[in-house]
């Protein structure tokens, strides 16, 4: 299995890391780690093998902060739309019967 993962690891590595999805980058990585604890890690790969895994966890950690960001400018957004909303249906007593009081004139 270790032979899969570094060739698997040497395929993945043909790819920048901005261009692999979340996922595919935290797979990566696992491979990485997976290999540096079993003892697999060919010396004249380890720098490389280090370097990657650098790239991987900043990259990550870029789309995580840049994911909070905009996590923290939207729910105030939705909260003031569901405020807004809370308004207008505490405007609205939901008594239909907005005839009027001059209703029993009629009968």
């Amino acid at each position: 299995m270790a032979a899969r993962t570094a060739a698997s690891s040497a395929k993945d590595q043909s790819t920048a890391v901005a261009e692999l999805s979340y996922s595919d980058a935290g797979s990566e990585l696992d491979g990485i780690i997976e290999e540096f604890e079993t003892g697999v890690v060919d010396v004249d790969r380890l720098v490389d093998q280090l370097e990657r895994a650098t790239e991987i966890v900043d990259e990550l950690d870029r789309r995580l902060r840049q994911t909070r960001m905009r996590v923290e400018e939207l729910v105030p957004r939705l909260e003031a739309i569901g405020q807004d909303a809370l308004a207008d249906s505490a405007g609205d007593d939901g008594d239909d019967d907005d005839i009027g009081e001059d209703s029993d004139a009629l009968f």
